[in-house]
Formats: C-alpha cells, sequence, structure tokens
C-alpha cells in the first residue's frame, strides 16, 4: 500500500448480520491508513453503532427492505457530492445497483462493486434478488470500474449470466485471529455455563435460520445419527434460531432431537462458541464464502460442510466435504469426524493444521492489502 490516504465511501443495503456486513465492519476498523464513510440504504442494525464507536462515519437512508425511496435516493446523491470519495465500495445486489448507478450519477467512476452471493437457483433466493442480479449484469460494463469477489465460485456464477469478466477481482474474506485464537478455557467457561459436560462430543452451527443454511438438512442428519445410537450434543447459534422458532422446533420433533439440541439465538461471543465445539458443521444450500468456516477454524475447531461456494477451499484437508442438501453424506461426513475425534493425537494435530490454513490464507491484514490495491487500481484507471 502506498502513503496517499484515501476516502472510501461503503455502501450496503444494510447492517445486521452477515458475511458481507461482517467483512465490512472488519474491513473498516483494520484500516485506519484511509478514511471510512459507511453509508446504509435501511438502518444501523448490528454493527452500525459499533462502527460508529470505533470512529467511522456513519450515514442511514433509511429505505424500507426491499423498496427505494426518492427521498433515499436524493440524499445518497448528496452524500457523495459533498463527500467527493476517492472511491465508493458497495456491497451486496441492491447497493451495488443503487448505489453503483448514484454513484456514477454523482460523477464518480472508481466504483467497486462487492458480489457475495455464488447461488442464483431460483426457489432458494427471492425473485427479486434474483432480478435485480440479471439487471446488474447488463450493467456491469458501465458502472463498475472493479467487481470484488470473495468467492472463485461467485466469479463462475456471475460471468455465467453475464457480468464482466475482466473487471472481477478475487479478494477473500479476513479474519482477527488476535480475536480469534484457540482458547480451551474460554470454551470451557461457555459449556459449563451451558451444564454441558467437557466430555460430551459437542457439534454445532452458526447461521442465522434461512433457507441457505438448510437447517432441515442438517437436523435430518442429526436424527440419523441418533437413531444409530451416536452420542452428541449440538449447538444451534444465530438470529431467529430460538424457541419462538415454530418451525425449528417442528423438525426438532419430527426427528427426536428436543433433548440432543440447544438453541442459543444470536450471540456476540462467537469466539467461546467456537471454542466449545468439537466439530461446527455448515449445512448449507448455498454460499459464497462461508465466514463461520474461517472462524471456527481459526479457534482451531475442525469442520465439517457441505460444498457450497468456497467452502471446500477454506476446509482444505482439515475437515470433511460432502454434497449439499444430502442428509445421508452429511451424517457420514459428521460420524466420520466424531470417530476421528477418538484419537486425541491426531485429533490435536487436526485442530492445528485448521488454525495454521487460516493464517495463512486468511488474515485480515492480507485482505486489508488486497482492498487497498483494488481502491487504487480503479483510481489510476478512472
Amino acid at each position: 500500500m502506498n502513503n496517499k490516504t484515501l476516502k472510501v465511501m461503503h455502501i450496503i443495503t444494510g447492517l445486521n448480520d452477515g458475511g458481507a456486513e461482517s467483512a465490512l465492519f472488519h474491513l473498516c476498523i483494520h484500516n485506519p491508513q484511509n478514511q471510512h464513510v459507511v453509508v446504509s440504504l435501511m438502518d444501523e442494525g448490528k454493527y452500525g453503532p459499533l462502527l460508529v464507536a470505533t470512529g467511522v462515519e456513519m450515514h442511514c437512508l433509511r429505505m424500507p427492505q426491499g423498496k427505494v425511496t426518492m427521498g433515499g435516493l436524493g440524499r445518497l446523491w448528496r452524500l457523495l457530492r459533498l463527500s467527493k470519495p476517492d472511491a465508493v465500495q458497495t456491497w451486496m445486489y441492491h447497493a451495488n445497483l443503487i448505489g453503483g448507478v448514484i454513484a456514477r450519477l454523482a460523477g464518480v467512476r472508481n466504483i467497486a462493486w462487492g458480489i457475495h452471493h455464488s447461488n442464483l437457483t431460483p426457489g432458494t433466493v427471492k425473485r427479486s434478488t434474483i432480478w435485480i442480479a440479471k439487471l446488474s449484469a447488463a450493467l456491469s460494463g458501465w458502472v463498475p470500474a472493479r467487481i470484488v469477489s470473495c468467492s472463485q465460485q461467485a466469479v463462475q456464477t456471475h460471468v455465467g449470466i453475464g457480468y464482466s469478466a475482466y473487471k472481477f477481482r478475487l479478494v477473500p474474506n479476513g479474519y482477527d485471529l488476535a480475536r480469534l485464537s484457540p482458547d480451551a478455557a474460554l470454551g470451557l467457561r461457555l459449556r459449563t455455563a451451558l451444564s454441558l459436560p467437557a466430555a460430551v462430543s459437542l457439534i454445532g452451527m452458526v447461521a442465522r435460520f434461512d433457507p441457505q443454511k438448510d437447517h432441515f438438512n442438517l437436523l435430518a442428519a442429526l436424527g440419523q445419527l441418533k437413531r444409530q445410537c451416536q452420542p452428541f450434543h449440538c449447538l444451534l447459534v444465530g438470529t431467529g434460531i430460538d424457541a419462538a422458532n415454530a418451525t425449528l422446533a417442528d423438525w426438532l420433533r419430527q426427528n427426536d432431537l428436543t433433548d440432543q439440541v440447544t438453541l442459543l439465538g444470536r450471540r456476540n461471543d462467537i469466539d467461546a462458541v467456537m471454542n466449545a465445539l468439537n466439530i461446527h458443521v455448515l449445512s448449507s444450500l448455498g454460499e459464497a464464502f462461508p465466514n463461520v468456516l474461517a472462524e471456527a477454524m481459526a479457534c482451531g475447531t475442525p469442520c465439517v460442510t457441505t460444498d457450497v461456494g468456497d467452502a471446500a477451499y477454506i476446509v482444505g484437508d482439515t475437515g470433511w466435504v460432502v454434497p449439499a442438501q444430502d442428509s445421508v453424506a452429511l451424517a457420514c461426513g459428521i460420524q466420520s469426524a466424531l470417530a476421528a475425534l477418538a484419537d486425541t493425537a491426531a485429533w490435536q494435530a487436526r485442530q492445528q493444521d485448521a488454525r495454521h490454513r487460516i493464517e495463512d490464507h486468511f488474515t485480515i491484514e492480507r485482505v486489508v492489502g488486497m482492498y487497498d490495491d483494488v481502491w487504487r487500481e480503479g483510481l489510476t484507471k478512472a
């Protein structure tokens, strides 16, 4: 990175839980060399107050979810004209389209779109999202100078529907390894608080309740393990993962898992959760670059994952990868991991390998440098 300070305006759909939202937050707080301004099309969400607390300038357009208002568009145009950013980084489809077009109309040419989705299969993604993604493909030759994707699979998907291929830059997500690290005592404290014995084989998944995460697939796999008399306990963590979720409660009853699964809802101590688990499972039917795998591995927790997005690349040879939407294969993967857990020495080596893979490929410092390169490259070509 060179020494010139850049003013970067980030435009994002919203700031609640999600991989892109988390990536934006960590990028801003770990890149003090540049000045960051964050604009949410909706409200502050989870990350807005955290950004403000670190000194990041924050604006909320307060447009209703799924709707565009003329007042919101006008305010965004005025912010761009007054701020005069060196670069505009947009995050996710709605912000790519709205933020990108308004930025161009406001005179900004150094625009980088952000792609954080690799699955556009009808029935698993809203029709409006697919429509916006395809409309953006038609505009990709004009609006952005660069398109940043966190996932190679996402690049292939979007080039396949017409996005301008030469504009893509692959930038994976990055992680703060000082915050996410192996800590047995931290994990034990959470187990104790949840009245879970230290010796129990504890698996879990951190993911909001969403069709893409396919909790039904996970619970079907766990039901098979229970019928095979495989001992385990499972923690489910994320927005919508609580006793008020009638659909989830019904799936638990169908698979006779009420006593084997604990619902923890949304939590802020993900480092403690990952350290408490022996194995993290991801059952998704679609992802781009699933953060939870890297977060678990940074804490030394091996993973079982479906083969979605860049999940297999993240895990490498440290975990288990199975086909998506196949509960039998997922059950076999979890069973293989639980069997491997019995060999203490080999398991400790696997834990170290998982941590080292994140250290070698996915540090936040490396990713900050890659984003900085994108913004400066766009500045020279704008």
